[in-house]
């Protein structure tokens, strides 16, 4: 035979003005926020302690163009496939320079798009180039 134990909780129940206040706070908060309201842009910050070189393209073979020291937060417009580097083959374009970076030592905050789906060419919706074989 088994007893059933009734154990009570010493939390005070929430009363109705509290759930109200909740409610209305709550209501208040999404009313702050615009319906359109863009997406934040990725960024990524530098996570290794010796930073990182900023490259031409997306290679090491690639010309340093400039340096990011440990924890520098940059803009990210989008990625690529490129040289694999330390097992990650992944690169950043930065938003503000044609540099890249490679993500084996930016950790990025947001999501970032493939480069493909961000710098279209006007070239790229023309009946020629839909219909294009080879």
């Amino acid at each position: 035979m088994s007893k059933v134990l009734n154990i009570r909780s010493r939390r005070p129940a929430a009363g109705p003005g509290a759930v109200a206040a909740a409610v209305v706070l709550g209501g208040s908060l999404l009313a702050a926020a615009p319906a359109d309201a863009a997406p934040a842009r990725p960024f990524g910050t530098v996570i290794t302690p010796s930073g990182v070189n900023e490259r031409q393209y997306p290679s090491t073979d690639s010309s340093v163009r400039g340096f990011l020291k440990y924890r520098s937060q940059v803009g990210l417009k989008c990625k690529v496939r490129a040289q694999n580097i330390g097992g990650n083959q992944i690169w950043y374009l930065l938003r503000d320079e044609q540099v890249w970076v490679s993500a084996k030592y930016v950790d990025n905050t947001g999501s970032v798009k493939l480069c493909k789906d961000v710098q279209r060419s006007p070239l790229n919706d023309t009946e020629q180039s839909k219909t294009a074989m080879g």
